[in-house]
């Protein structure tokens, strides 16, 4: 679906990953749909998208998946937006009722809600728009830091680039995992994400502050994470003394440098062994002396051991 002023990658996101699945011999056929009786939509980022089918020529069935990707947000929240849509509405619980797999990515949870399909169901949306959410739509149980969410046939993601983690959901469900890591690694997505994780990887999180000391030694050990990094070697890169790194570390982002360390080691080693890697080469690839190290830092944080994955 091609809503108005559609966000670019919540829709060439998916539609690149299920075009890369057709090329490696997915039985897919791809179908780009106007809300309205446009054949073209310009996104929001300026970029025109045209030769658009209308809505009202598909009848979907069990055998169909529906992608509705997020727009900006003035037109959502527009007053006239539900009523003006009616009639994609009523359609769009048509294919539901179908069977067809109905997803949304980012805000383009708004358009399942409005319709009414998500009464009662679980989803998320992006972060930013939780607390409107659940406000306007009190019957839907919104669930936040939840990058992907199914609820029966109902599929929704957090924002943006989750739709590309939605897509190889999907195609983990219909062609298995091994297929959908092949899509993965041939558009050099080497980190798969899953329903179960954060909207933010701790790669990103605990960035919300603006101490440039900070940020430099979370970059020193995000970069040299398969290195074992004493406070001392930290504190030099950073111009302090290990004391004041120390204190402002834990002041700055809420947590010690010990604990950020084994989140990102922690959501690295998931990852890796995730996708198939050694034993041997995760606990090298995270700093760890050995796997016995691992097992403890997984144990630590109720991760699945590498024999459950």
């Amino acid at each position: 679906m091609v809503p108005p002023e559609v966000q670019l990658l919540d829709i060439t996101g998916p539609a690149h990953l299920f075009y890369e699945a057709r090329e490696y011999g997915a039985d897919l056929s791809l179908h780009y749909l106007s809300m309205g009786s446009s054949t073209g939509e310009l996104s929001s980022a300026g970029l025109t998208l045209g030769k658009l089918e209308s809505f009202k020529d598909h009848a979907l069935t069990i055998r169909d998946i529906l992608i509705i990707p997020g727009m900006e947000s003035h037109i959502f929240l527009a007053p006239e937006f539900p009523e003006r849509s009616t009639a994609f509405f009523s359609w769009l619980k048509r294919q539901y009722k179908n069977g067809a797999k109905i997803c949304s990515v980012c805000t383009g949870a708004y358009l399942l809600a409005y319709s009414g399909l998500l009464k009662d169901k679980r989803c998320t949306t992006h972060w930013k728009y939780i607390s409107d959410f659940t406000k306007r739509f009190p019957n839907v149980a919104v669930l936040q830091n939840r990058l992907l969410i199914q609820d029966g046939n109902l599929y929704s993601s957090a924002g943006v680039s989750s739709g590309i983690d939605l897509a190889l959901f999907l195609l983990e469900e219909l062609f298995g995992p091994v297929f959908a890591a092949k899509i993965a690694k041939e558009v050099v997505i080497y980190f798969r994400r899953t329903e179960n994780d954060p909207q933010l990887s701790v790669f990103l999180q605990y960035r919300n502050h603006i101490e440039t000391r900070i940020h430099q030694a979370q970059d020193y050990l995000t970069q040299h994470l398969d290195q074992k990094t004493n406070i001392e070697t930290l504190a030099e890169k950073v111009h302090m003394s290990p004391r004041n790194l120390t204190r402002l570390f834990k002041k700055t982002t809420g947590i010690t440098i010990g604990r950020y360390v084994d989140e990102l080691r922690l959501e690295k080693a998931t990852q890796l062994l995730k996708t198939g890697e050694k034993v041997q080469a995760v606990a090298e690839a995270c700093g760890l002396q050995s796997t016995n190290q691992l097992r403890t830092l997984l144990r630590k944080y109720k991760a699945p051991l590498p024999s459950e994955i």
